[in-house]
């Protein structure tokens, strides 16, 4: 089955928890902290391998996690940082975040990766909180927890030429015929309900990537069959071979349609290199009306081609003037990677006044409480000092917080108290 969309779950791994922990030897009586920081959560990268060409692997497993740090230990030993998580792309997939609707990449370079998740740090260790006046401090941070989100993978093949035109033009024919792709084949209109990808070899110096998008019909460009399933993945393709049926009753009519359909679609369709083949030369129908179509589009200034993909003949000579239209086109552009990047912004806190009480919201608020210890004084301190430091204090009391009210930060609750 060719899958080309699939939205899937990422978690990059939440970072080791800090550890408190004091030395302990014969003679040292009074020892001082030496808990460890916890490892760093592993990332999750996307990477593109030019060995797949479907999205297909992404059918039966949707979600992906990668592997969290460890924790620290004594004896000031840093846990151990988790792996990273690398799933594997074919060339052609975009990348966009299913929340925002936001392209994200556009992955088309064989090993060319992108990070989509960092791991969370590793939380301190209370050796780390130890300064002149706290020599003894009990307290340590949790590891911060993974970014997490949901993307939708699309795919466009990247092929040199796309093969476009109706239903049982014979699309698939000429494929098979000049490639070792096997598309299915029929003598019935839509046969083909996903698109091929074929390598041509035409001599030692020339090669083409061929793919047979599956049969257009009129209204394609609106949603029409699979219409928008299909176009999409002539946006790669440098050059078309327009197949026309020439059995036909009016395969001039037919090209009207198929040029309509993609001129409709827009994102520059209707502007790629044309090759026209009119094929099944090899049957009367198309025999009797190949002179009409030739001096019809030859009057418009349409070069067109005579071929029969069953009997191979004039297929070659198809194949060669597609080569010398691609060597005369500006040479491709290469595609940059894109750097590594974050894709969470930090946004300011957020205040909301409920029935329930005082709601504090923000990526910083969440973050900072998922690694704060509730279990120590310390560590409640050190939560407090941080929410000064970033105008939380300042701001609720500004809104008429009262003593008593209840204040959540994040999943947490408790009780205000100047």
């Amino acid at each position: 089955m060719f899958l080309d969309q699939a939205k899937i779950q990422i978690k990059a791994g939440d970072g080791g928890n800090g550890c408190v922990s004091f030395r302990r030897e014969k003679y040292v009586p009074f020892g001082g902290p030496n808990g460890g920081d916890g490892g760093h959560g592993g990332d999750v990268i996307l990477v593109v391998d030019p060995k797949l060409n479907t999205l297909s692997s992404f059918q039966h497993k949707s979600k992906f996690a990668a592997q969290r740090g460890q924790n620290g230990r004594g004896k000031d030993q840093t846990g151990a940082s988790g792996a990273d998580l690398r799933i594997p792309v074919p060339p052609g997939t975009v990348v966009r975040n299913v929340e925002t609707g936001t392209l994200i990449a556009d992955l088309t370079t064989p090993g060319q990766e992108l990070r989509v998740a960092r791991g969370g740090r590793g939380g301190r260790g209370n050796a780390r909180f130890a300064t002149p006046t706290n020599q003894a401090p009990r307290m340590a941070e949790n590891g911060e927890p993974g970014e997490g989100r949901t993307l939708l993978l699309e795919l466009k093949l990247i092929a040199d030429v796309g093969i476009v035109g109706l239903p049982n033009a014979g699309k698939s024919t000429l494929l098979a015929s000049v490639t070792w792709a096997r598309p299915k084949i029929a003598d019935y209109p839509f046969t083909t309900l996903e698109p091929y990808l074929g390598v041509a070899t035409l001599d030692d110096e020339t090669t083409l990537v061929l793919a047979d998008i599956p049969g257009l019909i009129e209204g394609a460009s609106h949603g029409a069959g699979l219409g928008h399933e299909f176009l999409r993945h002539i946006e790669r393709t440098r050059a078309l071979i327009h197949l026309l049926d020439g059995a036909r009753e009016n395969p001039l009519a037919d090209y009207e349609t198929i040029n309509a359909e993609l001129a409709a679609f827009g994102r520059g369709l209707e502007t790629k290199p044309q090759s026209v083949g009119f094929n099944k030369m090899d049957l009367p129908d198309a025999q009797a009306q190949w002179p009409q179509v030739k001096r019809e589009l030859g009057r418009r200034g349409i070069e067109v081609m005579a071929i029969s993909a069953v009997a191979k003949d004039g297929v070659r000579e198809l194949l060669y003037r597609v080569a010398q239209k691609l060597q005369e086109l500006p040479p491709v552009e290469l595609v940059e990677p894109m750097p590594v990047i974050t894709l969470t912004q930090e946004e300011p806190f957020i205040i909301e006044r409920r029935q329930d009480g005082w709601h504090v919201s923000g990526p910083r608020i969440e973050k900072l409480v998922a690694m704060s210890r509730f279990d120590s004084f310390e560590a409640l301190q050190h939560l407090q000092h941080k929410l000064e430091q970033l105008g939380v204090i300042e701001a609720l009391t500004s809104a008429g917080v009262q003593e008593g009210d209840t204040v959540f930060l994040g999943d947490y609750e408790m009780e205000w108290h100047p």
